[in-house]
């Protein structure tokens, strides 16, 4: 399970070490094997184990090309998916044209999300989490699944 807040440095080659915890995981899940893809809804990335990223895209390649919304997904997210491997130090590249989408200098968090890293500018993440934290008290976001869930 891939969870937690971590601020991480991305050094000058543009690589991120993946914090210690998760590699053992990682390399029993995908051998080290990653993709990393842009996400449609904010400015960050999405880091996936290879075996979770082949059951999304698979989702996605069967979705019709005809429809303009399925169409503008299978652009973005198989588009921009990158394969990456974690190094035998537990470190990974990320690849220039996805750091720039998603505005990464030196200072990252990486935040896990079940089956998947989020990886965000940490400027970035700050302005989001607040904005979130902002809504939390609106009850008009609250769909029915949501309000089932007692914390």
């Amino acid at each position: 399970m891939l969870r937690g807040v971590h601020t991480l440095a991305l050094d000058a080659k543009g690589r991120i070490a993946v914090p210690s915890r998760y590699r053992a995981l990682l390399q029993s899940m995908a051998e080290g094997a990653l993709v990393t893809t842009i996400d449609t809804e904010a400015r960050c990335l999405l880091i996936y184990p290879l075996s979770e990223w082949e059951v999304i895209q698979e989702k996605i390649s069967a979705l019709s090309s005809f429809n303009k919304a399925a169409r503008r997904i299978q652009r973005l997210l198989v588009g921009h998916a990158t394969d990456v491997e974690m190094d035998a130090s537990g470190r990974v590249l990320v690849p220039p044209p996805l750091r720039d989408y998603a505005g990464l200098d030196k200072k990252v968090v990486l935040l896990g999300q079940g089956n998947k890293f989020e990886l965000w500018s940490e400027e970035q993440w700050a302005q989001t989490r607040d904005a979130y934290l902002d809504e939390a008290g609106d009850e008009d976001t609250l769909t029915a699944e949501l309000e089932q869930i007692s914390l």
